[in-house]
């Protein structure tokens, strides 16, 4: 590769836009416009984005599926790079599901009742990728992401492609591994059981009740704000401050949800900084309880 050599002439199958607004890609609808926007539509290109990116020293951010993260108002420099359409699921031996990092768990979900596959229900209503469920462990209602996975393919920024096993990427709450090491994931291996298409459709259809009922789904939001706090739930933390409904700008915590923050009114991301820091500032003074944060700020 040349030194003049441009992105679109190596991953030409992949879209490329400049300055988009990455507020459509985003969740919350907020956030600045990218420099440099790639829809990747397979590993290949992948690689050679990674590798141009290096050889150019030029900044690359993995944005995903955008749904638990804002993006600063300044938006992002250098590449970024929405994995959506890196979205393949094949069924494997041994009731094991290869998926691809930008598939959504929605996706997942259907694929695994079409094959009677059971004991991933608990994630079929969390929002976004594969890839952002890997990388922050996600959980709901009593499972995470850690009790299905069997091993995990990342790509580092030598574009070297690496393989770690379920005890090999350190999970825990809300973390793993691959928050340190910066590496991209491009696949997950889940081992699944065979269950009762009847039966997994009822507990699905009875959690996704349960998130409509109880979580603010009719705003543009990141989820849940804040990491549960050892021995207490940051909502009720919220809750009992006072602090449900308190807006700032366009951003509000959730008068359904308090572990929620929406976008009520064309809220922009300094909104939503200022608003956690006086929730984190409140919650303190009243209960002396440090919440810290679980939704991740890009372009920082």
């Amino acid at each position: 590769m040349t030194n003049n050599t441009k992105l679109e002439q190596l991953i030409s199958t992949s879209e490329i836009r400049y300055n988009e607004p990455l507020k459509n890609y985003s969740y919350t609808k907020t956030g600045g416009n990218s420099d440099v926007l790639v829809m990747l539509k397979n590993k290949e290109d992948l690689l050679k984005t990674i590798k141009y990116s290096t050889d150019k020293n030029i900044p690359l951010t993995i944005l995903g599926n955008g749904s638990n993260v804002l993006i600063s108002d300044n938006g992002i420099r250098g590449i970024t790079v929405i994995t959506s359409n890196m979205n393949n699921i094949e069924l494997l031996d041994n009731n094991i599901v290869k998926c691809e990092a930008g598939a959504t768990l929605e996706e997942l979900t259907k694929f695994l009742i079409d094959n009677e596959l059971t004991n991933l229900e608990f994630a079929c209503g969390i929002p976004g990728s594969i890839g952002g469920a890997i990388f922050m462990n996600a959980g709901a209602y009593g499972g995470e992401i850690k009790d299905v996975v069997r091993k995990v393919e990342t790509i580092d920024k030598d574009g070297n492609i690496k393989q770690y096993t379920n005890e090999e990427m350190s999970f825990s709450y809300r973390h793993s591994i691959i928050q340190e090491n910066n590496e991209i994931i491009i696949a997950a291996y889940f081992q699944l059981e065979k269950g009762n298409r009847d039966a997994i459709v009822t507990k699905v259809t009875e959690l996704n009740r349960l998130r409509q009922e109880k979580q603010p789904l009719e705003y543009p939001s990141c989820g849940s704000v804040f990491k549960r706090p050892e021995g207490y739930f940051a909502g009720k933390l919220i809750q009992d401050a006072g602090l449900q409904g308190l807006t700032v700008g366009g951003a509000q915590v959730s008068t359904k949800h308090a572990g929620f923050m929406v976008n009520i009114d064309n809220a922009t991301c300094d909104d939503y900084k200022q608003l956690i820091k006086v929730v984190q500032k409140r919650v303190f003074e009243e209960s002396n309880v440090k919440l810290e944060r679980e939704v991740k700020i890009l372009g920082e």
